[in-house]
């Protein structure tokens, strides 16, 4: 059985100095998740209902992930693991064509829920801690629940589609805009609205995402030297020689001419059968 490394001085080969203890997040859990989400209600900006109940039809245009409000939940009969909830609000442009044939770009609101559940381990330990952050209470007379963490990774959807549709029936309320957060309404500069009940609009993202559960561990890890930095700090005086600097900057062959060599997608040829 391998000996206990125990912190400090280190005899190895390799290059490692010492063992030392480190505070950090350790992940116990994650997932990666590729999602389609269909028939999202899309929320436009005031501005824009007089021309999507005018509209003959609507494109897809882009998408931006603007928040993503995350809850954790401790699953009830089994230990150790968790609920984690998102909401993702995304700004969508889409382009609306009406009788001329130049489109017209309208802005609006996509709202996504996902639930996903993951272990997050337990622990029952009431962590206090000195850090001080102005205008808060002082966390020295505060514990903060010993919950994991998560974290959710995401990056801009892809618009896949977008359709218009004839509705009938009001609803009194429209959940969705209810529990916008304010910082998600100020990134449209205007007000939102959902719409004239007769015409609506519903998009399909594409969402590429990670999820994980962390939590404060302490770790056991190898040390092989301290971490020096080698390059020089810039000093920004404004006496560089101009010529100098530029002289020092490589000569971009990429922007005159194409590459040698370009990779074909992997079903290139699947994709040209289909064609032909």
């Amino acid at each position: 059985m391998p000996e206990k490394v125990m912190p400090g001085p280190v005899s190895d080969l390799s290059g490692i100095r010492e063992a030392v203890c480190i505070h950090t997040r350790k992940i116990y859990d994650s997932c990666r998740d590729k999602d389609c989400i269909e028939d999202l209600r899309f929320y436009p900006k005031l501005q824009y209902v007089d021309v999507i109940n005018r509209a003959l039809s609507v494109k897809g245009g882009s998408a931006r992930l603007l928040y993503v409000y995350v809850d954790v939940e401790p699953v009830s009969f089994n230990r150790g693991f968790y609920t984690v909830d998102m909401r993702f609000f995304y700004s969508v442009t889409l382009q609306a064509y009406l009788s001329c044939p130049a489109p017209v770009t309208v802005e609006g609101l996509c709202v996504f829920d996902k639930r996903a559940i993951l272990f997050g381990s337990e622990g029952n330990a009431k962590i206090f801690s000195s850090e001080l952050r102005t205008g808060e209470p002082d966390l020295q007379l505060m514990s903060r629940s010993n919950l994991p963490v998560a974290v959710v990774e995401a990056v801009d959807p892809i618009v896949l589609d977008a359709r218009l549709m004839d509705c009938c029936g009001k609803r009194e309320c429209d959940c969705d805009l209810c529990e916008v957060p304010s910082f998600v309404n100020s990134c449209f500069n205007g007000e939102l609205s959902s719409g004239d009940d007769s015409r609506r609009i519903y998009v399909t993202l594409g969402q590429f995402s990670i999820v994980r559960l962390e939590r404060d561990s302490q770790l056991l890890v190898p040390v092989y030297d301290y971490c020096m930095p080698d390059k020089e700090c810039a000093c920004g005086t404004g006496n560089e020689d101009p010529c100098g600097i530029f002289r020092n900057i490589s000569f971009p062959v990429g922007e005159f001419f194409p590459p040698n060599t370009v990779r074909m997608p992997e079903n290139y040829e699947e994709c040209c059968c289909a064609c032909r």
